[in-house]
């Protein structure tokens, strides 16, 4: 009998002893005054067993069978679902197992069961959140999380971009660890299938912005002193995408809290579907990340997209790849991380001026390549430096000497002397050096 029981069977038997009035009796029990009339004399007539509920000890109709409460049980330690937590367990117990049950039900059945959920919330200090954009392509955020996505307990990188009005993921790409090209396969995606976006929002990584822009000072800002942009920096400059940098992990919360779901949730679907490599797994994410928005992805203030079509004369490999400046000699010739290259056009030697700048492009996707003039070219390899040609020796021309004529100042006494310049005695002097030189030739 509970606590509210006995309190109802004492007040019952006061109305019968008449030791207090209905009126009372109903104050104290917080009831109508008909209930406890309805108590007193069910009281009176059946004993103290009226106070207590009639399904006490009956198990409802509806109630989840001993069966069914095993099989949860059991599927939850098996290996198959070990390490889904409670929420996730339920949506995969509904989707490969055809058992239908609630959260708090299946929440229940664990927790009796002496079972905890992987993923059991603290409780953290609240954060106000910023305001989501109101358009689709406003804003997008990347980001990586390096973690054990498989259960081999090899750690790998995991490159993601969401956009921020919707909470969507946009793409999903693994590379053994944070590195650019694991970027550019990510916003190749995102461009290719939704747009090019108004923005970028991105940590301070040295991917993103280079370590050298925290050393200029207030007077070098000042002055338009700029740091050379990065890699990925040039590239967003190139699509007229806005780059911006977070200032701390929380300013980018929306694609962290991302991690936490998709660090308790994808690894265990990776193991329901067998996957165990980085490309299996780059393969299964575009259905992954379907399932994913289907559930949790909401819906923009304005309908309207913000992302820009990229225009059809825009090749994204060619901006979505390194690019380096070189100079050019004699043969077409550049030199490259250690290796001399030859500019090609259909299989031959392409004239370049000597000394011109092209830029190198560098991609997983096509190798190697140079842009010239506006236009692409392939390269070619070469195991040696070709010999410099020499520029052709001019022959020595001889050279005749100048006799003076018969009437050369040099040959005649007719050279005179200002006498305005010299005094009488300097005069004399410079006239008998001058004759012995006469005599002389």
């Amino acid at each position: 009998m509970t606590q509210d029981e006995r309190n109802k069977l004492y007040m019952a038997r006061c109305l019968i002893d008449g030791k207090m009035t209905i009126r009372e009796a109903a104050e104290i029990l917080s009831l109508s005054e008909r209930q406890v009339k309805r108590i007193k004399k069910g009281v009176k007539e059946y004993g103290e067993a009226f106070v207590i509920h009639k399904n006490r000890g009956r198990k409802p109709s509806h109630a989840l069978t001993d069966e069914v409460k095993n099989l949860v049980v059991n599927l939850k330690k098996s290996e198959k679902y070990s390490k889904a937590n409670f929420s996730h367990f339920q949506e995969l117990l509904e989707e490969h197992e055809s058992i239908s049950l609630s959260k708090p039900s299946v929440y229940r059945i664990l927790v009796s069961n002496g079972l905890t959920s992987p993923k059991k919330h603290s409780k953290v200090k609240h954060h106000k959140r910023r305001k989501r954009k109101p358009q689709r392509g406003m804003l997008v955020i990347i980001d990586a999380s390096p973690h054990a996505w498989f259960f081999n307990n090899k750690e790998c990188s995991l490159h993601g971009a969401i956009d921020d009005a919707t909470g969507e993921i946009l793409a999903l790409f693994f590379t053994p660890n944070e590195c650019l090209e694991g970027y550019f396969q990510l916003m190749k995606t995102v461009i290719s299938n939704n747009g090019v976006p108004l923005a970028v929002y991105t940590d301070r990584h040295t991917i993103f912005r280079s370590p050298k822009a925290d050393k200029l000072s207030l007077e070098d800002e000042l002055n338009g002193k700029t740091v050379k942009a990065t890699q990925f920096g040039r590239a967003m400059a190139e699509l007229g995408i806005n780059l911006i940098w977070a200032k701390s992990a929380p300013a980018k919360g929306r694609i962290e809290r991302l991690w936490e779901t998709l660090q308790s949730r994808l690894p265990v679907e990776l193991s329901i579907a067998g996957i165990s490599t980085m490309e299996e797994a780059n393969a299964f994410l575009a259905t992954f990340i379907k399932k994913y928005n289907e559930k949790f992805a909401v819906e923009p203030k304005d309908p309207q997209s913000a992302f820009r079509q990229l225009e059809n004369n825009i090749n994204l490999d060619y901006i979505l790849c390194l690019k380096d400046t070189r100079q050019v000699d004699n043969g077409s010739t550049f030199s490259f991380e250690s290796v001399y290259y030859r500019v090609i056009r259909n299989g031959k030697v392409m004239p370049v001026i000597p000394k011109s700048k092209v830029t190198v492009l560098k991609s997983s996707q096509f190798g190697l390549k140079v842009e010239y003039s506006g236009a692409i070219y392939d390269v070619e390899a070469l195991e040696e430096l070709p010999p410099k040609q020499a520029a052709p020796k001019q022959p020595k021309r001889s050279r005749k000497p100048v006799i003076p004529g018969e009437n050369h100042p040099w040959r005649t006494n007719s050279v005179k002397f200002p006498v305005t310049m010299y005094d009488e005695s300097d005069r004399e002097i410079l006239e008998a050096l001058y004759s012995s030189r006469l005599a002389w030739r």
